[in-house]
């Protein structure tokens, strides 16, 4: 599997993964209310692994063998992008606004809410199934499933990082300077509703 191609949905990955959604509505949380964010964290990282198994074992593999659904799933993606960006858009805080506030909870309560959270997730399933296959390239020393599992492995990472960062900045930033939450908002609404449309504009063509 080449290199470039990892790097190139590292990047790619990284930008989605910054675009605020119902995981980051729970890491902000979590950060607020919780000592530690990362029972929380840790639940999300366990969902996205959990889909890696299951798409690796041959989910995947049904999907990059059909055009047809691979469009289709990628239409969907970047229609959600695009619906994703524009409501972002037109809130005035980044999550925190919806994010609930969290009583006192055991760690592994946090935990299997974390991994509910992303695992019902309909930005996460959508990545799965239309993004990652087309990040695989045809390779003698590299499966479909093994190129799957090292991108979905990059996706967890990713969003591990991400997650993390932004349940330990929550309390210091977002909480007492609301002009940087607007800031951070007005630019991923931008970037997923650019996101969205570039995806479906190179699907289509």
């Amino acid at each position: 599997m080449p290199t470039s191609l990892i790097v190139a949905f590292w990047g790619l990955d990284l930008m989605l993964v910054m675009t605020p959604g119902a995981d980051w509505a729970y890491a902000i949380a979590s950060g607020l209310r919780d000592r530690s964010v990362l029972p929380a964290v840790t639940g999300m990282m366990l969902a996205y692994f959990a889909m890696t198994l299951a798409v690796a074992a041959g989910v995947g593999a049904v999907v990059a063998d059909n055009p047809l659904a691979l469009t289709l799933l990628t239409a969907a993606g970047a229609a959600y992008l695009v619906w994703m960006g524009l409501a972002t858009l037109r809130s005035q805080s980044v999550a925190v606004a919806s994010a609930e506030a969290l009583p006192a909870t055991a760690w592994w309560a946090r935990l299997l809410k974390g991994v509910g959270i992303s695992g019902t997730n309909p930005k996460a399933f959508l990545l799965f199934l239309a993004l990652l296959p087309q990040f695989t390239a045809p390779d003698e020393g590299w499966s479909l499933a093994r190129q799957l599992a090292v991108l979905g492995l990059v996706h967890t990472l990713n969003c591990g990082a991400v997650y993390l960062g932004v349940g330990v900045a929550a309390r210091a930033v977002l909480r007492t300077r609301p002009i940087v939450a607007r800031a951070v908002t007005r630019a991923s609404g931008v970037a997923m509703t650019a996101l969205g449309a570039l995806m479906l504009v190179e699907r289509l063509m």
